[in-house]
């Protein structure tokens, strides 16, 4: 590293991409701060430092993560848990405009942040934000990294129980509606913590996914059912269903808040299940494999593997669709 150590405020810090890229940058040898809502240092490698601030307060990455000391870049991993309206502009939008209000007053150079590939093609309330907020940091006269990352291994193992306790692997259509290139945790924070050194990735937006070729969801079936030494069973979903759903609960939420949230996840359902999460070519509107980069090492049939031994247990949020 040219101008090592860097010294990294990381803000999302204790999310599983936000853990992974510390793990990464303290590898690299980087010097990290971690602002995080309460000190839990068995999830942090030894030697980051932890202060504790609230990202969604203003004013407090600067009070409480910057302290007017120095900093090479910040790193903002910060995603809204569930995608309505109100958290993805609270998290997506708000709280990293807070972040780089904070960085332009402390003359911090380099803010890398991590968006997602599914901005490309907007539908969605977090999607907007995310975007949103990309405008900002592209106009905001610091060094900017955009990386813009596929489908997370724990996005796609929702089914990996259900199918091991005897059930059908429920898919959308035929299974091959879609495709992705899934990313492992470790090798998407490898490739965050790289945009500090590599000038390829200063002031670009970075699609990028796993290793080998793009997989639909029937491919994914078809691998864990061979892991599980069982034949292929399908249930397959109607996307109409989804949108029965979205249009029953979209009425009822006019009257009850609570099941508009819900529509919205359901919305987020039915874009994942018919959106391919790859590079999308803006002249033709089709995804495109073949232009989607590749990174790292580690496979979903992989993660699979670990999964069906207990190596491994995933945290699918509120994102799941199964």
């Amino acid at each position: 590293m040219a101008n090592s150590p860097h010294r990294v405020l990381v803000l999302g810090a204790t999310g599983t991409i936000g853990r992974a890229t510390v793990r990464a940058l303290v590898a690299r040898g980087c010097e990290v701060v971690a602002l995080v809502r309460r000190r839990d240092t068995t999830s942090q490698p030894d030697g980051v430092v932890l202060r504790i601030g609230s990202v969604t307060e203003p004013g407090s990455v600067a009070r409480d993560g910057i302290c007017g000391e120095r900093f090479d870049a910040i790193v903002s991993c910060l995603a809204s848990r569930t995608g309505v309206p109100h958290d993805a502009w609270a998290v997506d939008h708000r709280a990293n405009l807070d972040a780089l209000a904070a960085a332009q007053a402390a003359g911090i150079a380099h803010f890398v942040l991590l968006s997602a590939i599914c901005v490309q093609k907007p539908l969605l309330a977090f999607q907007h934000a995310k975007l949103a907020f990309e405008t900002a940091l592209i106009r905001s006269g610091l060094r900017w990294s955009i990386v813009r990352p596929t489908a997370f291994f724990k996005s796609l193992s929702g089914q990996v129980e259900r199918v091991r306790a005897g059930k059908p692997y429920l898919m959308f259509g035929d299974g091959t509606l879609t495709a992705c290139k899934p990313i492992g945790d470790d090798d998407l924070g490898q490739f965050i913590a790289g945009c500090l050194d590599d000038p390829a990735r200063w002031d670009r937006i970075l699609p990028i996914g796993g290793p080998r070729e793009a997989i639909t969801p029937r491919a994914q079936g078809e691998a864990l059912f061979a892991l599980l030494g069982r034949p292929p069973r399908y249930s397959r979903v109607p996307v109409a269903l989804l949108d029965t759903i979205i249009a029953v609960l979209g009425v009822a939420g006019r009257v009850v808040p609570a099941l508009a949230a819900k529509a919205e996840l359901a919305r987020i359902g039915r874009y994942y299940a018919t959106e391919s999460m790859l590079v999308l070519d803006p002249l033709t509107g089709r995804y495109d494999a073949a232009a989607t980069p590749s990174t790292g090492t580690a496979t979903l049939f992989d993660h699979y593997a670990r999964l069906i031994s207990g190596e491994v247990v995933d945290d699918r949020g509120d994102h799941a669709v199964f």
